[in-house]
């Protein structure tokens, strides 16, 4: 018989850690094949098998962890931190989790391909990211840059969206600049308010270390020590997407995300995107990353209409209405 002990340094993550009924304290006796008691602020652990011990403690150690951090223990996480233990993981609860300016606050793939995104852009200078709507391409891209300027990595984010519905042309819009592009960087801002908190985030912007620009403000800098994405490049045109790339200086890592199915450009106007997949691809130091309507996590309707537009059901030659999927 093989015994641990694990001393409980504050009472009241007993509840959360072993869940409504010991829900979360019988599942672990019956993976591990282990008994647990719970007595007098001690977690005493003993089996048969010296390594199925070793493992259940260690279950309870990363779980007593996670509870202390977020005060509760959803069931996924749950899940996530024994498939770990047992080796059975998948790619996304494999990764390294992303950390935010928010304390307690840990952001993960919650797919392979978002894995692979999020490995990506640790690994690479320049990272395109493309998908369709939904799949994290932004929301993961501005994760990365807060943890690189958390972790002293870089010393400034920059954002950076075509505003290809004003034509580039922002001075009609009422207010300053920030009230110009405000409508067209929203998706960036309220990612940066989640992972920051919005009083700070306006401290970071009002001392430039958080920058917000359109593409057309970009001509003519050269950005060092910085992580700089750019949103919605499916809308930029083969000269602003070279002229935004060349932006890049010592110590900047970029990443370029988009959906090619969704251009906005005028009709005879190639997007910059579909071009730069093709002619860097080659290059050393630059990553493509392709997620899939597999990566989307947002609500279930999302994927199913992604897959409507992309894969339409075929009229039959009768013109009756019936249809048949294309499997394409």
């Amino acid at each position: 018989m093989t015994e641990a002990t694990i001393q409980m340094t504050d009472p009241q993550l007993a509840l959360p850690l072993f869940g409504a009924r010991d829900q979360h304290l019988r599942r672990l006796r019956d993976l591990f094949g282990v008994n647990i008691i719970h007595r007098n602020g001690q977690i005493r652990v003993a089996g048969d098998v010296e390594q199925d011990v070793a493992d259940a403690t260690d279950a309870i150690e990363q779980l007593s962890e996670i509870v202390r951090r977020r005060g509760s223990l959803t069931p996924a996480l749950f899940e996530e931190t024994i498939a770990r233990i047992k080796g059975e993981a998948t790619p996304a609860q494999k990764s390294v989790p992303i950390e935010t300016l928010q304390v307690g606050k840990e952001i993960r793939p919650r797919t392979a391909g978002q894995a692979n995104y999020i490995d990506a852009v640790r690994n690479k200078d320049l990272v395109f990211s493309v998908g369709p709507a939904g799949s994290g391409k932004t929301y993961l891209a501005v994760a990365m840059a807060v943890e690189a300027l958390k972790t002293h990595q870089v010393r400034k984010i920059v954002l950076v969206r075509p505003a290809v519905e004003a034509g580039e042309s922002l001075g009609f819009l009422p207010g300053d600049l920030q009230a110009k592009i405000n409508p067209y960087l929203r998706p960036l801002l309220d990612a940066i308010h989640e992972m920051i908190g919005y009083d700070q985030a306006q401290a970071l912007m009002e001392r430039d270390v958080i920058e917000v620009c359109p593409l057309a403000y970009m001509r003519g800098r050269t950005l060092s020590d910085s992580f700089i994405i750019l949103d919605e490049a499916q809308n930029t045109t083969i000269s602003q997407m070279k002229m935004f790339l060349t932006r890049m200086g010592n110590n900047s890592k970029i990443v370029v995300s988009g959906d090619p199915t969704q251009v906005d450009l005028p009709h005879k106007s190639q997007s910059g995107l579909v071009d730069a997949l093709s002619r860097l691809k080659p290059i050393n130091g630059v990553a493509i990353a392709r997620l899939t309507a597999k990566d989307i996590v947002r609500h279930r309707l999302v994927t199913d209409i992604v897959n409507a537009y992309d894969h339409p059901a075929k009229k039959s030659a009768g013109g009756k209405g019936s249809s048949s999927r294309n499997g394409s």
